[in-house]
């Protein structure tokens, strides 16, 4: 069971106004949550104390909501509380992630969610950067964007027809007869190369390696940045790199660069290796983080660096949890 949340406004207390207000939100959370009369169990609201005249509840069942359980309750006067606000909490027997709406004056309630809103992370290998990227995705109930993906993509193609990554010539003669694309499936992104989904095939050691010396190009990069700005420029969406706040999306109102230590950025690098079964020595790939950030940082086209209107987040000695309450209450605060 899911809890799909929502709210409006009326601009005058009459009967009128609250039923068709009322009708208005539930078709709308209705429609875009793809609801039925068998899957919406129950329908909680609350109002605040300046509506006197109907009960929302009682507009819901005249809106033809009839099947499932309804309740109203009256908000306690609050200082500076949005006034003549209806709010809405329908729980249903859905699978897919809700969909939260927010009408009239209610949207400035959640700006992120009635706005587009772009997150940019950026940060050094192993940062956790995706798996931040991933949750703060969810949180806000927006795409997620992974751009490694489409430069580690680029890495394996190079590597298909047989061409070193790190020569610039050869990389320019294929790259624009490469196609890449994303798509998303029950909320997760599957990278496609040339039609093909590769997603699974570029999480190796070696395509990770390759990936950092194929994104130096520049032609790679321009390829890359203009996908992903155009994504970006249709969604609300959470982008992870190394380059996202200085030069892919400069203009992000919200970014962050994480960060921790070699040691213990190679730790969780084993640690996800080993969960994909692929078993190496600490020293090997502490060894590989060091060089990845080498490359990274010294490369002459955008290279790894911190956006000087980034906040920096160092998530050595936090737990995940903490890294995305820290990054959420920032971005909360801000719309």
């Amino acid at each position: 069971m899911k809890a799909i949340r929502g709210a409006t406004t009326v601009g005058k207390d009459t009967a009128e106004e609250i039923k068709k207000s009322v009708e208005e939100l539930l078709l709308t959370i209705k429609r875009r949550n793809g609801l039925n009369d068998e899957n919406i169990v129950c329908i909680m609201f609350s109002n605040t104390s300046d509506i006197k005249s109907y009960y929302p509840a009682k507009a819901a069942r005249e809106a033809g909501f009839f099947s499932c359980a309804l309740y109203s309750s009256l908000e306690p006067e609050i200082c500076g509380a949005l006034p003549k606000c209806i709010r809405v909490m329908i729980f249903a027997e859905i699978e897919s992630s809700p969909k939260h709406v927010y009408l009239k004056g209610a949207a400035d309630l959640r700006k992120d969610l009635s706005k587009k809103l772009n997150i940019a992370i950026d940060g050094p290998a192993g940062s956790g950067k995706s798996t931040i990227s991933k949750i703060l995705a969810s949180r806000f109930d927006i795409l997620y964007l992974d751009t490694g993906a489409m430069y580690r993509a680029c890495a394996l193609a190079c590597v298909r027809e047989n061409i070193d990554c790190k020569d610039e010539a050869g990389v320019d003669k294929i790259i624009g007869g490469i196609n890449i694309s994303v798509k998303y499936e029950n909320g997760s992104q599957k990278t496609l190369l040339n039609g093909e989904d590769v997603s699974d095939k570029i999480r190796t050691p070696e395509i990770s390696m390759l990936a950092s010396s194929v994104s130096a190009h520049g032609s790679v990069r321009k390829k890359m940045v203009e996908l992903q700005r155009e994504i970006a420029k249709q969604n609300s969406c959470v982008l992870d790199g190394r380059d996202i706040g200085t030069n892919v999306l400069p203009d992000a109102e919200f970014k962050f660069f994480l960060t921790a230590s070699p040691e213990i950025r190679a730790e969780r690098r084993m640690k996800e290796n080993r969960e994909k079964g692929i078993e190496q020595p600490f020293d090997s790939v502490l060894k590989e983080i060091i060089l990845r950030d080498e490359q990274d940082r010294n490369r002459k086209i955008a290279p790894l660096l911190k956006a000087a209107d980034a906040n920096e987040v160092d998530t050595g000695d936090m737990t995940v949890g903490e890294v995305v309450d820290c990054i959420v209450r920032h971005i909360q605060g801000g719309i």
